[in-house]
């Protein structure tokens, strides 16, 4: 075999790096070590996987080719190593999931996770769906957890469990005796949103429909809690997943308003994986408990 392992760690950290220096940085390397290994990987077959411009490293048409297998050979020879370390304990997960998953769902199913495979790793990062989206694209995370609509010529979409959002107000609002709202009450109230880019405000945005450019929106926010407290101090009203509200409606705090009978917020969260990306049993293992939450 022409090549090893280790080479190839430096093409992939290289490529996602885009900085010899960050990509020894990151492997423990010295930058001279690093940098020999990746001359060496293309001297030995003849090749050019980066175009080098300056410091930066853009990886060319070549490179670009062969990344999502190396990718996929160095998650396997990964798996094989956690595996004979830890007698077939699944191993390190990297899990990327949407601010209201991330903070009511997914937590709970890292520590199930953990529980049943005490050695494993699991390193969660909670984001917007179109950070979410741009990691698992360029490898940084081995599924990610959404909440948004997407179609992705990169991605695997594959729907998890349905949800809906739910348009509420503190209890003291003027809106809260109301029996069902109009689409003139829609337009007068004042509106605390979730940011552009999330799912969440997809979803709202499409449930609102025809309506948008006459809302009121006083506040954008990327934190559903900071949202529901705004909502609580009576700034106005919000729209957020149910997911994150129950407690909230089962004290009191705050109180679901029932929109017209033609805005619908209903959704679906999905599980996104790369296509390109090898699929170990760790991610198997995630996606069959995230699945037993319905249960």
């Amino acid at each position: 075999m022409k090549y090893t392992l280790r080479q190839l760690e430096v093409f992939l950290t290289s490529a996602q790096t885009q900085n010899i220096t960050r990509a020894a940085e990151s492997l423990a390397m010295s930058q001279s070590a690093a940098s020999s290994a990746l001359k060496e990987l293309e001297s030995q077959f003849g090749i050019q996987l980066f175009d080098r411009v300056g410091k930066r490293l853009q990886l060319n048409e070549l490179g670009r080719l062969y990344r999502p297998r190396v990718e996929a050979l160095l998650a396997q020879a990964r798996e094989l190593e956690l595996a004979l370390l830890a007698h077939g304990d699944a191993g390190e997960l990297k899990v990327g999931a949407t601010l209201t998953i991330g903070n009511y769902l997914a937590v709970g199913v890292m520590a199930d996770y953990m529980q049943n495979h005490p050695h494993a790793r699991v390193a969660l990062r909670v984001a917007n769906t179109r950070t979410i989206v741009e990691r698992v694209i360029d490898y940084e995370l081995d599924i990610g957890l959404i909440e948004g609509e997407l179609q992705s010529a990169d991605l695997d979409v594959i729907p998890w469990r349905a949800d809906e959002l739910v348009i509420f107000c503190a209890p003291e609002h003027p809106l809260a005796t109301m029996p069902t709202l109009n689409d003139d009450d829609l337009r007068a109230a004042t509106w605390i949103m979730r940011e552009q880019g999330s799912g969440t405000r997809q979803t709202f945005e499409r449930g609102m429909h025809g309506l948008l450019p006459d809302l009121n929106i006083l506040l954008e926010l990327e934190h559903t809690e900071a949202i529901k407290r705004s909502v609580e101090k009576g700034l106005g009203i919000g729209c957020l997943s149910r997911v994150c509200l129950e407690d909230a409606f089962r004290r009191g705090s705050l109180v679901p308003l029932t929109p017209p009978p033609h805005r619908a917020f209903d959704r679906q969260f999905y599980f996104i994986l790369h296509k390109q990306k090898y699929r170990s049993a760790g991610i198997d293992r995630w996606m069959d408990l995230c699945r037993q939450l319905l249960t």
